[in-house]
């Protein structure tokens, strides 16, 4: 399949991690299978959890004024309760979160993104086989995985029945855009039947973009909270929490600065990739302050600098410049992100292509530039005169390099 258009311009997405866990600020999930919590006192939150105060237009218009243009929500994480009124399993809130969600998203113009967990640590068919290639003895957690004696392949049957039915009615009542799955590691492709479950969200959603934790089927690669140092060759999207936790976490209050945040989204689309920003509402639906506050200076952000961040593509390899760039589409303005106040002359090195002019992205200040040195095919260094006080953005600067011609760079070694 092609991949979408929307997604590798789209450049920011916004990740919503809710659910159950929100109650008691504990670890999605992951607290009870590592014994930090006991399943059923992390179950008893089901009866507390209200989302009194959910209100999917709400998020959809901070997302859109974030500057996103997808979001991706915890339909059903690895615990199995699912956010919508689901005719499969036992573990429902009693009500559907999903449809105000995807249709106050495609109100605000934004794609509409689910995530789902393959595995399901609450399901009694789930833990009923293994992996291949595992140690016959080993067993490495219940909610998971049985040893090979006690394999049952009928009640695995049972298990993708009841996954493929909750994805039907996913697929069919939402035709999302984006599925993101997770919890891929735990079995192999072909246990999954990763083909097949692709084919049965195509059948309702042709045009759906998948992470590669569907395998085979993944358009785009997934990097986890480290940003790459040599950012993925295809499409690809760094997912990334603005605290250190994915859900609602209330003694979690290390939250990255906005000069962080602009920096790991500059950082990400000039290598080609898009920014996957969670949230963690709280368990009445609402998102915290801090994490609003964020958001909305980064769209702020983005929209001063809108040029050099939509229609873009990645920028300059490593070495050419200190610091991230985009290019435009058609090749001929490129796109210099400054961090720092400059000391002096801003260098640019390797580029053959003549420069008309260089512009203060923002204010539209002409900065004076050069071209030192230099000899047969290896060219001199463009030095670009350092903005004024008053150009400098008080998070990131940046400036527009319009080209005379496509971009055309020298990658070589000098003479010898």
């Amino acid at each position: 399949m092609p991949m979408q258009p929307w997604f590798t311009d789209a450049k920011l997405g916004i990740f919503v991690h809710w659910g159950i866990y929100a109650v008691d600020g504990v670890q999605e999930s992951w607290s009870f299978y590592d014994d930090i919590v006991p399943y059923d006192r992390y179950m008893s939150q089901l009866d507390r959890f209200t989302g009194a105060r959910y209100d999917p237009k709400a998020w959809a218009a901070l997302f859109a004024r974030a500057g996103a243009r997808y979001a991706v929500l915890t339909s059903r994480h690895h615990d199995g309760v699912a956010l919508w009124d689901t005719e499969y399993g036992d573990l429902g809130l009693g009500r559907d979160y999903l449809t105000g969600y995807a249709d106050a998203l495609r109100e605000e113009g934004l794609k509409v993104g689910l995530y789902y967990s393959h595995s399901d640590w609450s399901h009694p068919d789930y833990a009923s086989t293994r992996k291949p290639g595992r140690p016959p003895e080993q067993e490495d957690n219940r909610y998971s995985e049985v040893a090979a004696e006690r394999e049952d392949l009928d009640a695995w049957e049972r298990f993708l029945a009841y996954r493929d039915g909750q994805i039907r009615e996913l697929a069919s009542r939402h035709r999302p855009d984006l599925m993101w799955f997770d919890g891929e590691w735990e079995r192999s492709e072909e246990q999954w039947r990763i083909p097949e479950l692709a084919a049965l969200v195509r059948s309702y959603a042709p045009d759906v973009v998948f992470n590669a934790r569907m395998l085979s089927e993944g358009d785009y690669a997934t990097p986890e909270q480290g940003a790459p140092i040599e950012p993925p060759a295809g499409p690809w999207e760094l997912c990334l929490t603005i605290n250190d936790s994915w859900g609602y976490r209330h003694d979690d209050h290390h939250h990255k600065s906005l000069a962080q945040l602009i920096r790991y989204f500059t950082e990400t689309i000039g290598g080609g990739g898009n920014l996957l920003l969670d949230v963690g509402p709280r368990e009445d639906g609402t998102i915290p302050r801090p994490q609003v506050e964020r958001l909305e200076g980064l769209g702020e952000w983005i929209r001063r600098h809108a040029d050099a961040v939509y229609g873009t593509v990645r920028g300059l390899p490593a070495g050419h410049h200190y610091g991230p760039s985009t290019l435009s589409a058609d090749g001929r303005t490129l796109y210099l992100t400054v961090f720092d106040v400059p000391r002096a002359e801003i260098g640019l090195r390797g580029l053959v292509t003549p420069v008309r002019r260089v512009t203060v992205l923002g204010t539209g200040t002409a900065l004076g530039h050069r071209v030192v040195g230099g000899l047969h095919e290896a060219v001199g260094v463009l030095w670009i005169d350092p903005p004024a006080a008053a150009d400098l953005d008080p998070y990131a600067t940046v400036l527009a390099v319009e080209l005379d011609g496509e971009l055309e760079l020298y990658r070589g070694s000098g003479r010898f």
